[in-house]
């Protein structure tokens, strides 16, 4: 009794010090995430480029993310999640450095492309988080909970950065000048890692899948260059869907390869499991309104009623009208572990996806009020909230030693593609029917309504493949 108690508290003071760092990575993660976005019809001015165009700079982002995500989160598996995390935050904090001094359309979208890095640190830090808690009978709920708080500092960084950044650029008037606060905040946190976050045990014996990496990065590329063809030569062009199809065979031979390969890239074994695949799955379709419907909700926000449909807000409302979404995310969160406890993580997971589809079908007739809007995005953070944070803690659940970290990392990984994928679409969407406005740089009605449509039907497609997860699946 006199040393199982003091161990006990060893072991939690270690596990709330680590929670309490990670809160602080997060934080930062959500700077990076909500920051950008109520600025994005100032940096499109700045710039010189239409509304559109910005869904290029997301585009990029996530492609580039879905690349590196499982090679860094492999990577963790092999030497260390904390020092895979450490390099992370050094190559973000040098792209946020070159973002904010960025003055032309090919600058910014190398610098925002190379910022990706920050993607990886949320599948990291929940790999940590659930290898500490493994050898624990409640590992799970307690990575679950935990995941929760971590999406906490997200949205509540996010919330900070969306506000911070309207009322910044307002009282500066100078757009490099306000870019420059989340390059410090990023250069802060990588100590904030360094000092406070201990290692994980790496399992030994392991190898980095070269071939199967590169196999997977051509066939993003294609796929995603055929999606930005689609943008100067129009759906019409022959070599549009061609790159498109040579870009989904290229996973044929990248599936062969993964399951002849001792140590592969990406497991198939292991992503085919009933308790991994909808999760994988869903975390794709997600990533289509929670990555690629950001940069359309905002130019929608600050497109002029003059047009016909529109919000006119200033950067300063937008700013407004994000936070409160974030805020419901946070809520989304909070809750996300309660009612896993009063049913199941499962049905937690499906009612998450649920309020993501009603919310994005309720913009179809609900759009021309600030307030209409608000609800809108309201409903859909609720559920999205709850699934940023628990997808990645239940693909942990279900994955088995050793393979933590490829594991959360598939859950971001799928996600990006699924955003990627999105930003490209919708950008075509949005420059149809363009003339049609009385403000050069709009967009159309109709291409938002589209936006909105392809949401709401990507998580009502969640919805039903989630049913497919065996009913006592992410338990302790």
């Amino acid at each position: 009794m006199t040393t199982t108690a003091p161990a006990a508290r060893t072991s939690l003071g270690v596990s709330a010090s680590l929670i309490g760092w990670l809160f602080c990575v997060e934080l930062t993660s959500g700077i990076l995430q909500g920051y950008y976005v109520p600025l994005i019809s100032d940096i499109v001015k700045h710039l010189g480029i239409h509304d559109a165009d910005y869904n290029w700079f997301d585009a990029a982002q996530l492609l580039a993310s879905a690349i590196v995500v499982p090679i860094l989160a492999k990577l963790g598996d092999m030497y260390g999640h904390k020092r895979v995390l450490l390099v992370a935050t050094a190559l973000t904090a040098g792209a946020t450095w070159w973002l904010a001094f960025a003055g032309s359309f090919t600058t910014y979208l190398i610098a925002f492309a190379l910022q990706c890095f920050y993607v990886v640190w949320l599948p990291l830090e929940v790999a940590l988080i659930f290898e500490r808690g493994r050898r624990s009978d409640a590992g799970v709920s307690q990575t679950r909970r935990a995941a929760g708080f971590l999406v906490v500092a997200l949205e509540t960084g996010a919330i900070a950065g969306a506000l911070l950044s309207g009322i910044l650029f307002t009282a500066t008037g100078s757009l490099p000048a306000t870019l420059a606060l989340p390059a410090v905040c990023v250069t802060l946190v990588f100590f904030a890692i360094l000092f406070g976050v201990p290692e994980s045990e790496p399992l030994p014996g392991r190898r980095l899948d070269s071939t199967g990496f590169a196999v997977l990065a051509v066939a993003l590329l294609l796929v995603t260059g055929g999606l930005t063809l689609m943008r100067s030569q129009g759906p019409g062009s022959l070599w549009v869907w061609l790159l498109i199809a040579l870009g989904v065979l290229a996973f044929v031979p990248f599936g062969l390869i993964e399951l002849r390969t001792a140590d592969p890239a990406v497991d198939l074994r292991v992503m085919r499991k009933p308790a991994m695949w909808p999760v994988i799955t869903t975390a794709g379709l997600i990533g289509i309104s929670l990555l690629g419907a950001q940069a359309p909700l905002s130019t929608f926000a600050g497109t002029d009623p003059a047009n016909g449909y529109g919000l006119g807000l200033a950067a300063s409302g937008r700013s407004l009208l994000i936070g409160v979404y974030l805020i419901s995310m946070i809520v989304g969160a909070l809750l996300f572990p309660l009612v896993s406890n009063w049913t199941t993580p499962r049905w937690a997971l499906i009612i998450g996806a649920a309020l993501v589809g009603v919310g994005y079908l309720l913009f179809l007739p609900f759009h021309a009020q600030t307030l209409q809007v608000l609800v809108n995005m309201l409903i859909a953070g609720l559920g999205s909230g709850a699934l940023v944070g628990a997808l990645p803690a239940a693909a942990a659940a279900a994955a088995p030693r050793g393979q933590t970290g490829v594991a959360t990392g598939m859950t971001n990984t799928t996600k990006t593609i699924g955003g990627s994928i999105a930003s490209a679409v919708f950008g075509v969407v949005l420059l149809t029917a363009a003339s049609e406005t009385v403000t050069s740089t709009a967009a159309s009605l109709t291409g938002y309504m589209a936006v909105w449509l392809i949401c709401a039907l990507g998580a009502f497609a969640a919805t039903a493949l989630l049913f497919f997860v065996p009913k006592a699946a992410f338990a302790d």
